[in-house]
């Protein structure tokens, strides 16, 4: 059963290599709302990444279910409103969770506003001159936007990494997931892209964010979930994680990084 507040719901989802030697997902159950800020944390190989890149199927699970707007994306077929059998469009629920990895993924040859319109123009068939003015306006969101015309080349890490941010904003997406998003930067840079995904969240838009920078998870998180070893080990409120840890597997993880 799927309530109207949830995006996002996982059961039982499993990722397993090598014929189940290795369970990078064993078993994960989780629910993300709509306008929730969740962040995912833990140690290197916890299964944090994996979890992430399965929700759009850029990972193909093992085993397990995860329904997106009622629809289970893992199955090749659903039932619609109608009770009609549909094929499953993959690429038509993507469009709808924007994805911002370590690295930034720009075309080299292309401007920045190149780079945030060619999606929404091919794809979604919008306007070019619509396209661009959308782009402007996110690019000023950002204080970026004297480089529409400027290539990726000529960009810091971060400000790529805000343009990377914004080009996933143009496909108006429903949710927004982050892969370590600073983990490529400067610790200078930092700062700058923590700010927009900060802006983000005051906004309302629901993220997924893996991340290991802990003063951003306490600060911008609604709800903190703590991976290890491919399971959901322990999940609350930022309070609970980071003051409140239950499990000794949580405690001995924030002695090693706070």
């Amino acid at each position: 059963m799927v309530t109207k507040d949830e995006l996002i719901k996982v059961n039982n989802l499993k990722k397993y290599y090598k014929h189940g030697e290795i369970k990078a997902l064993d078993g994960v159950d989780n629910t993300i709302r709509k306008g929730e800020v969740v962040v995912i944390i833990g140690p290197s190989g916890s299964g944090k990444s994996t979890f992430l890149r399965s929700l759009n199927l850029l990972e193909e699970p093992t085993e397990g279910s995860i329904i997106f707007n009622g629809v289970d994306i893992t199955k090749k077929k659903y039932k619609d409103e109608s009770g009609n059998t549909v094929k499953l469009n993959i690429d038509r629920h993507r469009q709808k969770m924007g994805m911002v990895f370590q690295h930034f993924n720009l075309f080299p040859h292309k401007t920045i506003l190149e780079n945030m319109t060619l999606a929404p123009v091919k794809v979604k068939k919008t306007d070019k001159d619509e396209a661009e003015k959308k782009a402007r306006r996110l690019l000023k969101r950002v204080g970026l936007e004297d480089r529409a015309d400027s290539y990726p080349i000529q960009l810091s890490g971060g400000q790529k990494q805000r343009v990377a941010i914004v080009r996933a904003l143009m496909m108006d997406p429903e949710v927004m997931l982050f892969d370590e998003p600073t983990s490529a930067l400067d610790p200078e840079m930092v700062g700058e892209v923590l700010a927009v995904i900060r802006e983000l969240a005051v906004s309302g838009m629901t993220m997924v964010i893996v991340t290991h920078e802990m003063g951003f998870a306490r600060e911008v998180g609604n709800r903190i979930i703590f991976m290890a070893d491919g399971k959901i080990v322990e999940e609350g409120t930022p309070t609970e994680i980071f003051q409140n840890p239950k499990s000794e597997r949580l405690k001995d993880f924030l002695k090693k990084v706070l």
